[in-house]
């Protein structure tokens, strides 16, 4: 009976330090949203309000709009901003997966991931190859 407690008693003081560890983390972030409000609030009341009309007018660059406001955009620019992305995510994954392949006992699990992972990555690589996708004309 007394072993019984004493696991208990161990698992309370893990749970503890556990949540203790996100507590911190919860309060960094309350302190980090405090500091940004504070900052905006600050601006907003101490910034000048003189409304002009030049000042409300939309520019680019300093240069003065001319036509009208809707232009068209080539849609491919999109996508090659979407295969960066998908590679920028594959770069974040590559990361936390190197530091958990080097830990003992996980070699094997995390190696096969990781080949599920790029194996995924090739697919789509290829079907954008295949799309025409990768070339720049």
């Amino acid at each position: 009976m007394a072993a019984d407690h004493a696991v208990v008693a161990d698992h309370a003081v893990v749970a503890a330090s556990y949540f203790q560890s996100y507590s911190v983390v919860g309060l960094l972030a309350v302190i980090g949203v405090l500091f940004v409000a504070v900052a905006f609030g600050a601006g907003r009341l101490l910034r000048p309000v003189v409304p002009t009309p030049e000042k409300l007018l939309t520019y680019e660059c300093g240069v003065d709009p001319v036509g009208d406001g809707w232009a068209h955009t080539q849609v491919r620019y999109y996508v090659y901003a979407f295969l960066y992305v998908i590679f920028a995510v594959d770069a974040i994954f590559l990361f936390p997966w190197a530091t958990v392949f080097a830990a003992p006992g996980y070699g094997a699990t995390t190696l096969v991931e990781m080949f599920v992972f790029l194996g995924f990555l090739a697919v789509g690589l290829l079907y954008a190859y295949k799309k025409g996708v990768l070339e720049w004309t």
